[in-house]
């Protein structure tokens, strides 16, 4: 399934501490979301990255990030204070949100279910082809839980999954990762979404 065109919302990774990190999305004729902290915090990649990364080469577009774009806030995330609104208009605007949040939620189970088992297999095709032997070894311990979710999955998913985009998916989070893994706390990596550029500030 090909992801519509639709204009470009950014994601943006900010390195809030050590060892956190939260996510801003700005959404073109939709108010701004966050996610602060944001789970599965890595040094070399934020676990999220692997999901958008995922979810935009496999054209999963009712996502998680695929849901963000419409509107929707994949129920995790919520809506960015915004202080030219009042409390009152807040309100109005948080409770709209949610009802759109629900209709994508029901919508897009199958896609955030897929992308769950896809990125999961994906991290560890990446890890298995690095350069780096901590990364391999990692790799390895993920090896079982890999072959377990390629067995149990519908075949069309791991048919999607095939060399050329493993090789691509794998290479854009090498980009992605050099990218990342030189911030320092405070520092911020943003993303488009659907077409998965880096963009600068």
């Amino acid at each position: 399934m090909a992801i519509p065109e639709t204009p470009i919302m950014k994601a943006i990774f900010e390195r809030t501490s050590e060892k956190q990190y939260a996510i801003h999305a700005v959404r073109p004729g939709f108010p701004d979301a966050t996610m602060d902290p944001a789970p599965g915090f890595d040094p070399l990649l934020p676990h999220d990255v692997m999901h958008l990364v995922v979810e935009a080469s496999l054209g999963l577009d009712d996502g998680v990030f695929g849901q963000l774009a419409k509107g929707g806030l994949a129920g995790t995330f919520r809506i960015r204070p915004d202080g030219s609104l009042s409390k009152r208009e807040m309100t109005r605007l948080r409770r709209r949100s949610d009802s759109v949040d629900e209709k994508l939620l029901r919508k897009g189970r199958r896609d955030s279910e897929r992308s769950e088992r896809a990125t999961y297999i994906c991290w560890y095709e990446w890890l298995k082809r690095s350069q780096s032997a901590a990364r391999r070894k990692s790799a390895k311990e993920m090896s079982a839980n890999a072959a377990h979710i390629r067995a149990t999955a519908p075949t069309d998913e791991i048919a999607a999954l095939d060399l050329e985009t493993l090789e691509k998916i794998c290479s854009r989070l090498d980009v992605l990762s050099a990218c990342w893994s030189g911030k320092g706390v405070g520092e911020k990596m943003t993303i488009a979404w659907p077409d998965v550029k880096i963009l600068q500030e």
